[in-house]
């Protein structure tokens, strides 16, 4: 026997994913994630090629959001995301994703959960899986979803309209306090690093210190098991420090190497979520290592090029490209308050209609 399920499936920022109602989804957050495991891999087993199901093979396009109507004062849609842990036979929800989230917006108007206003419909979204409120901007001319513009974002080949996100308050969302460990920086395992959370817990780390430029490509750095290995007990190690606890089966902390930056941004990047090495950076997690950037003290001093101390946008190079954050921060007692930091987004409509699962 099998059973249908209504979705869509949009691109969001460098993500692709599946898009649920929540009212045709149960209400129990495992039946959900039995679901859309069976969805993306067809078996709850664990299929790396995901050959049985809508999943892309990847981590980047193994992803899912379940939105519905919010009953946070605050907020017009909820929005829990989920990450399938590819051929594991798991699905996480231990982080939110800000890519995805691009795509949520767009959802809601297309589906009815939120009105659209002409020119622009803003939409503020609950994120269920860690706490916050992302004001979330699209264009809706005469009160349709605008998917073509000359926005670009490096990782997505073309142009499309932009997607604005606002994120409100989401510094400590995950870890309970925006430097988890008190500290600007620490030591773990004789390397030195930042521990941040922004919206997504990051650790920082010089690339220099293992012996490594920060520019090698995607692939190498894949192939080098003993470098994986490396960062993954220290990964292991920090996760009671973030007041994350035993991390080795969460997807979070990203780990993320820096190095100077090389094409007029601030910091160059290596991101590790956690295991695999991104092709780009996450959103959350750019504007965690944008943030880091500020904090005085933190792992990036003497690394990051910040020429103008009263700088409010921020390029965080990556392998594809940059990522582009907008920090509205300030200086308090020495400690760096963050009231809202924004990017830029597109998002696409890919297709809808009814995906089956077994009973």
């Amino acid at each position: 026997m099998q059973k249908s399920i209504p979705y869509m499936q949009l691109r969001g920022g460098t993500s692709k994913g599946l898009f649920f109602l929540s009212k045709d989804l149960p209400e129990d957050v495992e039946a959900i994630k039995r679901t859309v495991l069976l969805a993306m891999e067809g078996t709850t087993e664990g299929d790396p090629r995901q050959i049985d199901g809508l999943g892309g093979a990847h981590s980047l396009t193994s992803k899912a959001a379940v939105v519905g109507p919010s009953k946070h004062p605050d907020a017009d849609v909820d929005y829990l995301f989920l990450q399938v842990v590819v051929g594991k036979g798991q699905v996480s929800t231990g982080q939110t994703c800000g890519n995805i989230l691009a795509g949520v917006a767009p959802f809601a108007i297309e589906t009815g959960l939120v009105k659209a206003s002409d020119p622009l419909t803003r939409v503020r979204v609950n994120m269920l899986n860690t706490g916050g409120i992302c004001e979330v901007l699209v264009e809706t001319p005469a009160g349709q979803v605008n998917y073509s513009g000359t926005a670009r974002i490096d990782g997505v080949p073309g142009t499309a309209a932009p997607v604005i996100c606002n994120y409100l308050d989401v510094a400590g969302s995950t870890c309970g306090a925006l430097l988890p460990t008190g500290n600007a920086l620490d030591e773990v395992g004789g390397f030195r690093l930042t521990c941040i959370d922004n919206g997504m817990p990051v650790v920082l780390l010089r690339a220099a210190d293992f012996g490594l430029s920060g520019y090698e490509s995607v692939e190498d750095l894949s192939n080098n098991l003993e470098l994986k290995a490396h960062i993954e007990q220290i990964r292991i190690q920090v996760g009671p420090l973030m007041n994350l606890g035993e991390v080795a089966q969460k997807t979070v902390p990203k780990m993320c190497l820096i190095a100077p930056p090389k094409h007029g941004g601030v910091l160059h990047t290596r991101m590790f979520i956690p295991q695999v090495v991104h092709d780009a950076i996450g959103v959350l997690a750019a504007i965690s290592v944008a943030t880091a950037v500020v904090v005085p003290g933190s792992i990036a001093e003497g690394v990051a090029q910040l020429l103008n101390p009263d700088v409010s946008l921020f390029s965080i190079e990556h392998p594809s490209g940059e990522c582009k954050v907008q920090l509205n921060y300030e200086l308090l007692d020495g400690k760096i308050v963050v009231k809202k930091a924004g990017v830029l987004r597109t998002a696409r409509l890919l297709s809808r209609g009814e995906l089956f699962v077994e009973v």
